[in-house]
């Protein structure tokens, strides 16, 4: 019993310790996702969806819920939003050449069809999107992908 109780304890310890170091943050001064928007012509409805499933990991700036600041699972958000702007950021749409952006939205559509957008983690805490939300967004990728298929 005394190793488990010192096991415990230095979990503890590493456990305080650890909220004192934080990983950065993804916190650009605004959310810069007026490119893209301009050039995909989303509704609405479809930025609206686009504001609660995709823009906190895939833009410059997002919004950290509160549990965000409790290590460890600040270190576990910070790697799905790293992952999430390294993929695909919108904040860099005019950056993208016109190969790339339709790229872009080809994965978009994919990965949504398939049900890996937005993630299950994200989704147990912020719900899914409905089956007509999801439709909608697919109709809006496909129509706004028409402008950049160089093919």
């Amino acid at each position: 019993m005394k190793i488990v109780k010192k096991v415990l304890v230095g979990l503890l310890i590493a456990l305080v310790l650890i909220q004192f170091y934080r990983p950065d943050q993804n916190n650009a001064a605004t959310r810069n996702v007026t490119a893209f928007e301009d050039e995909t012509k989303p509704s609405a409805e479809i930025v609206a969806i686009l504001e609660a499933n995709c823009y906190d990991c895939h833009s410059d700036k997002t919004a950290y819920p509160w549990y965000s600041e409790i290590a460890p699972v600040s270190y576990w958000i910070n790697d799905h939003v790293e992952d999430g702007v390294k993929h695909f950021n919108v904040s860099k749409w005019s950056s993208y050449s016109l190969k790339k952006k339709d790229h872009k939205l080809e994965e978009l559509i994919e990965e949504v069809e398939e049900g890996k957008m937005p993630l299950d983690s994200y989704t147990w805490l912020h719900g899914s999107m409905t089956a007509s939300e999801t439709e909608a967004l697919l109709a809006w990728a496909k129509k706004a992908r028409e402008s950049y298929n160089i093919e």
